[in-house]
């Protein structure tokens, strides 16, 4: 596999022009049914992404070309499945590996839609489930819906890593950057490979070992900031050089749903709506976690009085450390996520908390766009919330674990949420962007 790549990558940096091509074919494959199980595509999108990143494509040309490759492998598998039903178990692959289609069947069965939307972050189970729900002959209209969400999400968690790698090695960074970066990185990892083996392990008291991790990383990083000049300074330049007016004003949009204010009032409906629905515990663990974050991060931030960085035209007069946007943010959709989660296998709920942490960090990726905080503001925000939704989630299953959410109380909740942070989204755009003009 090593040289197959080596080969294939050898070649695109001979002729760039060739990138957007295999930008589209190999999102398209990895999505594609039967295939996209064989080929090791998420390797190779990395490494097609970094080259795009260094200076062949842009990040939105990048993040483009991979949703409608996933978009058209999508489409063609559910074609598949619609036009050969139950013969598609007679095609090439299938009919020796049966458990590929049988454990995307039961897996479809058994959470419908929502199986199109988390499946699309689990490896066997992506390119496998649109040829399923072609199968069963679920309503093209509601698959391409779903299909569109889902493709948008996978595009930028499976693309932007691998071009923002090849962007930073291709600018000239500060001379402590990378060091520092790999301190950053390898922080992160260890919180995350602890709480996938803690939870994977099924742990008992896996929960508290997340919180400590995360309080452990949040408090080094309070410590030691102030010596992550270089990798504050570097990243930010990296993301101020691919500002453009068009992506200034749907940033500001999201920025906007982190906003104190505006998450207050989203915040309280949630917790209402959860008293509505007289899920008395879920209400409790929510209201405390959301209302902890925002406690605990308006006091750092008052301890810390750190600067923000000299880019905005109208500067903010709050401090900058940890995010406010990072911490409410993640406070609030892994709330969610930590919900639709409960009563369900351990892997399927990870891939929850995963789907949650992408508008998370959409919203939190915004402050640093527009040049609102610095990096380690929004990863002290990100720490801060996952220790507090933690550490509340200890407390509020130290007897018994939450049970699940019935679905009526979801068909309450959702649509509710939806609205809200909708309406978030789309006000008081014209104001907020000439305050975050460059």
């Amino acid at each position: 596999m090593g040289q197959w790549l080596d080969g294939i990558t050898g070649w695109l940096t001979l002729n760039p022009e060739w990138l957007a091509v295999a930008v589209f074919i190999v999102a398209c494959v990895e999505c594609l049914a039967i295939a996209g199980l064989i080929v090791p595509g998420t390797v190779l999108l990395f490494a097609i992404a970094a080259l795009a990143g260094s200076g062949a494509l842009s990040l939105s040309e990048t993040l483009l070309l991979g949703f409608l490759g996933g978009l058209l492998g999508d489409g063609v598998s559910y074609y598949l499945g619609r036009h050969f039903h139950q013969n598609i178990r007679r095609l090439p692959g299938l009919r020796h590996h049966p458990e590929w289609m049988n454990g995307a069947e039961t897996y479809f069965h058994k959470y419908g839609i929502a199986s199109l939307l988390v499946g699309r972050f689990i490896g066997p189970l992506r390119p496998m489930l649109p040829m399923v729900a072609g199968m069963c002959d679920m309503p093209f209209p509601r698959f391409a819906a779903v299909s569109i969400v889902a493709a948008a999400g996978w595009s930028v968690a499976y693309l932007l890593p691998g071009w923002a790698t090849g962007a930073a090695f291709r600018l000239p960074l500060p001379e402590g950057f990378w060091p520092e970066a790999g301190i950053v990185a390898a922080c992160i990892a260890v919180v995350v490979g602890l709480s996938l083996n803690s939870s994977l392990r099924g742990h008992r008291r896996a929960t508290l070992w997340i919180g400590c991790a995360s309080l452990t990383v949040l408090i080094a990083l309070f410590i030691g900031y102030p010596h992550l000049n270089d990798f504050d300074q570097g990243l930010s330049a990296l993301v101020q050089e691919h500002r453009s007016p068009w992506l200034d004003e749907v940033m500001v949009r999201i920025t906007q749903l982190g906003e104190f204010k505006k998450m207050f009032v989203a915040s309280a409906i949630f917790t209402g709506l959860l008293l509505l629905a007289r899920q008395w515990r879920h209400a409790i663990f929510v209201g405390v976690t959301l209302a902890g974050a925002a406690v605990i991060n308006t006091g750092t931030k008052l301890f810390f009085a750190r600067g923000r960085p000299e880019i905005l035209t109208d500067p903010l007069t709050s401090f900058s450390m940890p995010s406010g946007h990072a911490s409410g943010a993640f406070a609030f959709f892994l709330a969610l996520a930590i919900l639709a989660g409960r009563g369900q296998p351990i892997r399927l709920r990870l891939t929850w908390m995963l789907l949650g942490c992408i508008p998370a960090a959409f919203i939190a990726l915004s402050r640093v766009y527009l040049g609102a905080h610095w990096p380690t503001d929004i990863l002290a925000g990100t720490l801060l919330a996952m220790t507090v939704c933690a550490f509340s989630l200890g407390v509020s299953q130290y007897r018994r674990p939450l049970p699940a959410m019935s679905q009526k109380a979801w068909w309450l909740l959702l649509p509710a949420l939806v609205a809200v942070l909708s309406f978030i989204a789309l006000t008081g755009t014209p104001h907020a962007l000439l305050r975050y003009a460059y």
